[in-house]
C-alpha cells in the first residue's frame, strides 16, 4: 500500500479510505502478500483526475461503478458535463462592496447584501470580505434597475424568493416531460447504456437545453402583456361600458385552499388565480351544454 500511495501521489491514509468507500479494489492475495498492480495505479489516478474536476467521492463512485460494468467512462462522463455545465451563456462577473453600494444608491444596506448572499445573486470571494462573485450580472443588473425605479430592496429579494420556487417548479416538470418521452429508452430499468447510446444522450441534451427557456421566454411574453393589458384597462377604467352585473363582489374561500393558491401562484396573484379559474369552469360548463343541447337536437331528427 505504502508503493501504491506513493507512485500514486497519496497519503497511505487516502488509500485506504478509498478502499474503505469502495473507490478502489482490494489488493490481489498472492500467497502472504497483498500485491496493488497497474490497474490500482490506474484507478487511483483516475480518482485523482475526477476530484480535480470538481466532483464528489459518491458522484466518483458512481461513475467509476460504470466503468466496471462495461461502459466507457467517456461516455458517461460526457453525459454528466453536459448535465452538470453551465446551463446559460452569462459568463459570472466580481463586483466590490463600494461598487455595489454606489449601484444601489450610495446607501449600505447589510441586511440586502445578507439577502443576496442568501439567495445566491452574490458570493462571498474567501480572503476578501470586500468583494463578491456575480453568478449572473444580468439578474443583479435587474434588481439594479427595479430598485432605481423605486422598488424596496426587501421587496426585490422577497419578490425573487416567490419567483424562483415557481420557476423551479416549472423546470422540474421540463425535466420530467423530456425524462417521460426523451429519455426513457437510456433509463429505463437495469438498462445500462452503451458509449454510444450515453453519447446520444449528451447530444440530446446540448439540443434540448435552450428550448425550456424559448418556451418559458414566449409564455411569459403572452401572459405579460395580457396581464399588463389586463392591469392597465382595470386602473383606466378601460374606456369601455362595463356590463350590468360585472361589478366585483367579496367570495368566502376556504383559508386551505387560499394558502394553496398562495403557495402555486403567489398571494399578489392568488385573488386573480381564483377568478380566471371560475371564469374557465364556467366556460367550460356553457361549452357541455351547447354540445348537449346539439346532441338531442341530432337525436330528434333521427326520430321517423
Amino acid at each position: 500500500m505504502e508503493d501504491l500511495a506513493r507512485l500514486g501521489g497519496a497519503s497511505v491514509r487516502t488509500v485506504r479510505a478509498y478502499q474503505d468507500r469502495g473507490l478502489l479494489p482490494r489488493p490481489e492475495r498472492r500467497g502472504r502478500a497483498n500485491v496493488y498492480t497497474d490497474a490500482h495505479l490506474a484507478r487511483l489516478g483516475q480518482i485523482g483526475d475526477l476530484l480535480e474536476r470538481g466532483y464528489t467521492l459518491a458522484s466518483i463512485k458512481e461513475l467509476l461503478a460504470a466503468w466496471d460494468t462495461g461502459r466507457g467512462l467517456g461516455g458517461v462522463l460526457g453525459l454528466v458535463a453536459e448535465v452538470e455545465g453551465p446551463w446559460s451563456d452569462e459568463r459570472a462577473g466580481r463586483i466590490s462592496r463600494a461598487e455595489l453600494v454606489e449601484r444601489f444608491g450610495g446607501s449600505p444596506d447589510d441586511a440586502a447584501v445578507a439577502d443576496a448572499v442568501e439567495l445566491g445573486i452574490l458570493e462571498p470571494v474567501a480572503g476578501d470580505p470586500d468583494s463578491f462573485l456575480v453568478p449572473s450580472p444580468q439578474e443583479l443588473s435587474v434588481a439594479v434597475e427595479l430598485h432605481g425605479a423605486g422598488v424596496p430592496l426587501s421587496a426585490i429579494t422577497g419578490h425573487l424568493r416567490e419567483l424562483r420556487g415557481q420557476v423551479e417548479h416549472i423546470a422540474s416538470r421540463f425535466v420530467e416531460f423530456t425524462a417521460e418521452h426523451v429519455f426513457a429508452r437510456y433509463l429505463a430499468g437495469t438498462h445500462r447504456p452503451t458509449d454510444a447510446e450515453t453519447a446520444e444522450a449528451a447530444s440530446l441534451v446540448r439540443r434540448l437545453r435552450p428550448l425550456a427557456q424559448h418556451t418559458v421566454d414566449a409564455e411569459l411574453a403572452r401572459a405579460m402583456r395580457l396581464l399588463a393589458v389586463r392591469q392597465l384597462r382595470g386602473r383606466l377604467g378601460g374606456g369601455e361600458e362595463q356590463p350590468e352585473g360585472s361589478e366585483a363582489r367579496s367570495v368566502a374561500v376556504p383559508a386551505g385552499t387560499m394558502r394553496a393558491v398562495e403557495a402555486l401562484v403567489g398571494r399578489e396573484q392568488a385573488a386573480e388565480f381564483i377568478a380566471l379559474a371560475a371564469e374557465r369552469e364556467v366556460r367550460a360548463r356553457a361549452l357541455d351544454r351547447l354540445t348537449a343541447t346539439h346532441a338531442r337536437t341530432d337525436d330528434l331528427d333521427e326520430i321517423p
